[in-house]
């Protein structure tokens, strides 16, 4: 893979950046603490977005007929770079460009693509995750929330966590189960937020203000239009979601601005010249380098047309190794600074550390899943 960004690539980002210059308030660090699940950042991104739309900058890698600009993944690639690097103004509407979106796509129906893709596009729909259980977290086949088909509709029992932007999405891409224990019985729903029924409590954590939630389900009531795909055939859409999540936001954008003013602190307080200070930092640096890498030769497979495969675990375990060296520096080395009122950009690159191994599939399940798709190892019996 050629990892050179074309001329055109290069002026695509540079328009990104104008873009960002000038809307985001000169006072971003401070209002935002570039937390995507802040009141200001939620905010700011209901207006943001739609901005993004009327540039054409929201959805660059979506076909044309669906509204997008029928560009390459690496515009999708760049824009994500740089918006997480300024600690993603659009707050959680990346997810509903990086997966909600596609799996509309691929597997609405004529009426859901049309509602939901015009919010999407338009950057006025907002989406959040109904994935992981208390008790089927990584193994998303082993969940027990419930939807009984009536006839009519579907009545969902049950309840999930650690749901990203739950407490102000509109609505919830839910996994229920309608049939038998595995794989085989799983549908997708799409489930409005405000549907009577709903509960949703935010669980205080240290990666945001409203990062992660419970989301409770009690006879909540919807029509079988709100199912995504086709029942009991979920997981074909499951796969596809996590695909494009695993390897959907370039968290190390953020990380390594994070990293780099670690750097310049030990510089300016005389720190950086021990040398196990320095190959520390060499440590990061290759790792954060490693990270990138490996995500874009994931992106230039999706250029090139190639179906997912296990190189995409193999580059998110990267990226949250890459996170994990750069926490532990930044704790080791500037623990004095990491908190510090005028520090935002320092203190979000390393609260945000915490959740990479968790979000999107454990980073064992990664170890899991390249052993067996990659290295091609035996199962234990």
């Amino acid at each position: 893979m050629d990892f050179k960004w074309t001329t055109e690539h290069d002026a695509y980002r540079q328009r990104i950046k104008d873009v960002l210059k000038k809307h985001l308030p000169a006072d971003w660090a401070q209002k935002s603490l570039y937390d995507n699940g802040s009141d200001f950042t939620v905010a700011f991104s209901r207006t943001f977005c739609p901005i993004l739309a009327q540039e054409g900058l929201l959805i660059p890698h979506w076909p044309k007929e669906y509204g997008g600009g029928g560009m390459d993944a690496f515009h999708h690639w760049i824009l994500n770079e740089e918006m997480w690097a300024e600690g993603e103004p659009r707050a959680y509407q990346y997810m509903s460009i990086n997966w909600v979106g596609p799996a509309f796509i691929k597997f609405g129906t004529e009426e859901q693509r049309k509602v939901h893709l015009k919010g999407i596009t338009s950057g006025a729909i907002s989406y959040c995750q109904g994935f992981s259980e208390p008790n089927a977290g990584s193994d998303l086949a082993a969940l027990s929330t419930r939807a009984e088909n009536t006839g009519s509709s579907y009545v969902i029992n049950g309840s999930k966590i650690w749901t990203s932007a739950a407490s102000f999405a509109d609505y919830c891409i839910l996994l229920v189960r309608t049939g038998l224990q595995g794989r085989g019985g799983i549908t997708v729903l799409v489930v409005p937020m405000d549907t009577k029924g709903i509960t949703v409590r935010v669980i205080p954590s240290l990666q945001g203000a409203r990062a992660i939630h419970e989301v409770f389900f009690d006879n909540v009531e919807v029509p079988l239009s709100a199912l995504l795909g086709e029942q009991d055939k979920g997981w074909g859409v499951v796969t596809q979601i996590l695909s494009n999540e695993r390897i959907g936001a370039p968290r190390y954008a953020l990380t390594w601005r994070g990293f780099n003013r670690g750097i310049e602190l030990l510089k300016q307080h005389g720190r950086f010249k021990d040398t196990d200070v320095q190959a520390a930092a060499a440590r990061c640096q290759g790792a954060l380098e490693a990270a990138k890498a490996l995500a874009l030769r994931v992106i230039d497979g999706r250029v090139k047309g190639k179906p997912a495969d296990a190189e995409t675990n193999v580059a998110r375990y990267a990226a949250v190794m890459a996170d994990r060296s750069v926490c532990e520096f930044l704790g080791n080395y500037v623990p004095d600074f990491i908190f510090a009122a005028d520090e935002p950009m320092l203190a979000s690159a390393y609260k945000r550390t915490a959740s990479i191994g968790i979000a999107a599939g454990a980073a064992e399940v990664q170890l899991n899943l390249i052993s067996r798709n990659l290295l091609k190892m035996p199962r234990e019996e």
